[in-house]
């Protein structure tokens, strides 16, 4: 960093005193001003003339008003503008203390809005200009007295001008900013939805898979001494179900890998058209299932479809762990309008078995994979026993939008 830029950074650390230093720049320039004569035998000339004690008493002490312009930029103003209003009455030769009361008008229109600035300001130079027309030893139509028109008419569009580009470059800061947080927001929650979907998809394909592997693992415990065929049917079945879990854990942990990596699976989703293949596990384990189909073998959008799929598997697996020996389960897809709606019943013995919606997180898993999708999902306990679950599923996807349920 040059000695320039840290310079800079200082006054702007210390405002005080970069007004200091202006003011003193002022008095400077005020106090040279006055040796100046424009009237002399021969033109302007330089040192014809010596400002008097009072003269110089206004010009001191409007330069150390101007230290404190930040802080009462008005109060400031107003009394710069009595002691220009002073030195133009009595001032004879006149001495330049109306420099100070320009300044303190820049900070005047620099600091506040433009109704102000344009009431302040022809506010100053009307009273400014009729004073130095209207009083002291020069004709009205003196350069000097149009000077004090112009300068503090400038001073107030200057003023006015770097207020506007001071907002506007806040303004384009803050849109930034916004923008800024507004991705990060947006990210956030598409993280968020990422996570959840995943947390879904693993607890349905843990859910389904452990439960059937519990159960096949107790018939094989239970007839192992009396039956092994029958235990070696029931272990195959692990095996199938073990296989099937690590092949969905895999394309499951796959959606967080790079996209880049060869090892990355390309399986497709399950869907409806693997409900049979679903429905066999279901009833290898010793579970009856019945699947009724009148969809008419719509193709359904990919989210549609592996949410329909997500919800006969967890309803299935919560028949299977809750509902008791003895049940059965009924499945049916039916189209109805612009909808698919999937139906799960059992047959359990009622209300005292069906899964509760603090034991778990597959009842809560069904209804936001549902509403994600712009569906509907209700599970209940059925009048005369068992279990129902119904879920309204859109056969158009509609695409999310910020702010929906999830």
């Amino acid at each position: 960093m040059s000695t320039l830029e840290r310079t800079r950074d200082w006054l702007r650390a210390h405002p005080l005193a970069l007004d200091a230093a202006l003011a003193a720049g002022v008095l400077v320039c005020m106090v040279a001003g006055s040796f100046v004569d424009p009237h002399g035998a021969d033109g302007t000339t330089w040192g014809a003339r010596t400002p008097d004690a009072l003269s110089l008493a206004l010009m001191v002490l409007g330069a150390a008003a101007l230290v404190f312009r930040r802080r009462a930029p008005m109060k400031i103003l107003a009394a710069t503008v009595a002691l220009s209003l002073v030195e133009l009455v009595t001032g004879d030769p006149r001495a330049p203390v109306a420099m100070c009361a320009v300044v303190a008008l820049y900070t005047v229109a620099s600091a506040t809005d433009r109704p102000t600035t344009w009431r302040v300001g022809l506010v100053t130079m009307t009273v400014l200009t009729a004073v130095a027309m209207l009083a002291g030893p020069l004709p009205w139509y003196a350069q000097e007295n149009l000077g004090v028109f112009a300068w503090t008419g400038m001073a107030a569009a200057a003023g006015d001008a770097v207020r506007s580009r001071r907002a506007f470059v806040h303004a384009i800061k803050e849109r930034a900013e916004r923008a800024e947080r507004t991705r990060e927001e947006e990210a956030r929650r598409r993280v968020a939805e990422e996570r959840l979907r995943i947390a879904r998809d693993l607890h349905d394909v843990v859910a389904h898979h452990i439960a059937l592997v519990n159960v096949q693992a107790g018939v094989a415990s239970h007839v192992m001494d009396k039956r092994p065929d029958q235990a070696k049917e029931a272990l195959a079945h692990v095996r199938e179900a073990s296989r099937s879990a690590l092949n969905e854990l895999r394309a499951t942990v796959g959606l967080l890998r790079q996209s880049g990596d060869p090892e990355a699976p390309t399986e497709p989703a399950p869907g409806l058209a693997r409900l049979d293949e679903l429905a066999d596990t279901f009833r290898n384990a010793g579970l009856p299932v019945e699947v009724a189909r009148a969809d008419h073998g719509i193709a359904l959008p990919a989210a549609v479809d592996l949410a329909a799929y997500r919800v006969i598997q967890e309803a299935l697996t919560n028949v299977q762990k809750h509902a008791g020996g003895g049940a059965k389960a009924e499945v049916s897809v039916v189209r109805v309008g612009p909808n698919v709606e999937v139906t799960v019943l059992d047959s359990g013995p009622g209300q005292d078995t069906a899964p509760q919606e603090g034991g778990g997180h597959g009842l809560l898993g069904m209804r936001e994979r549902v509403t994600a999708i712009g569906g509907s999902c209700t599970a209940g306990p059925r009048y005369g026993g068992g279990f129902r679950v119904h879920a309204i599923l859109p056969v158009k996807n509609r695409a999310p939008v910020l702010g929906d349920p999830v």
